[in-house]
Formats: structure tokens, C-alpha cells, sequence
């Protein structure tokens, strides 16, 4: 069964400060990209960034580069994503999501084959 489990999530200032992981199994980890997502209220799901686990290549949203960090554990199957300087228009669900190799900023949403349930970041100015 194919899973991916979002973690780290929370209420923290601005300024603050926030890992989230994503712990995937069920499929062949390192053959897939995985991305993170994030979705405010009334707002469309957008992409925040992205590792492709073949080639360790990464991705940014211009929003968030020089403030957010992707890194992968192969060994673990769990990519994070270390937030700073976090902002209140930062506060949404994210998500992480998994594509078939290769993943990028540009790559469509629906391109990403498997998604996890979310986990909510609050960011209080």
C-alpha cells in the first residue's frame, strides 16, 4: 500500500522556524519525485518545492527561496522541508506528493501520482 504521511506541522510566530517531514513507503522511493505542496483557505493548491530523489535536483517556489530547505533520507524514504523566516502567508495545509522521477516548479499538479493527507502550519504575526 502506498503511503505518504506528512508530520511537524504547528502554530509558531513570525520569524519562527519548522521541519516537516513526509515518510513514503510503498513504492520504489528512489525512483520518484517528491514535491511539496501547500493550499490556503479559498486559495488553489500551489507548488512550494521539490526534490527529484534520482539526482538529488531541487526546485523552489520564488515565495519561499533562501527561507525553505528540501532534503531527502533515502534510507529513511523521508523527505523534509525545513521552513524559516516563516511568514503569516505562509499559514496553510501542506502537502507532499510523489511523481514518477523527475519533478520541477513547472511540472502540473496532476503529474504527481500519490499525495498524503496534509498537515496544517499556522504562522502568527
Amino acid at each position: 500500500e502506498v503511503q505518504l504521511v506528512e508530520s511537524g506541522g504547528g502554530l509558531v510566530q513570525t520569524g519562527g522556524s519548522l521541519r516537516l517531514s513526509c515518510a513514503a513507503s510503498g513504492f520504489s522511493f528512489n525512483d520518484y519525485g517528491i514535491g511539496w505542496f501547500r493550499q490556503a483557505p479559498g486559495k488553489e493548491r500551489e507548488g512550494v518545492s521539490c526534490i527529484s530523489n534520482g539526482d538529488g535536483s531541487t526546485d523552489y517556489a520564488d515565495s519561499v527561496k533562501g527561507r525553505f530547505t528540501i532534503s531527502t533520507d533515502n534510507a529513511k524514504n523521508v523527505v523534509y522541508l525545513s521552513m524559516n523566516s516563516l511568514k503569516p502567508e505562509d499559514t496553510a495545509v501542506y502537502y507532499c506528493a510523489a511523481t514518477y522521477y523527475f519533478c520541477s516548479q513547472s511540472l502540473p499538479l496532476s503529474e504527481y501520482k500519490y499525495w498524503g493527507e496534509g498537515t496544517q502550519v499556522t504562522v502568527s504575526s
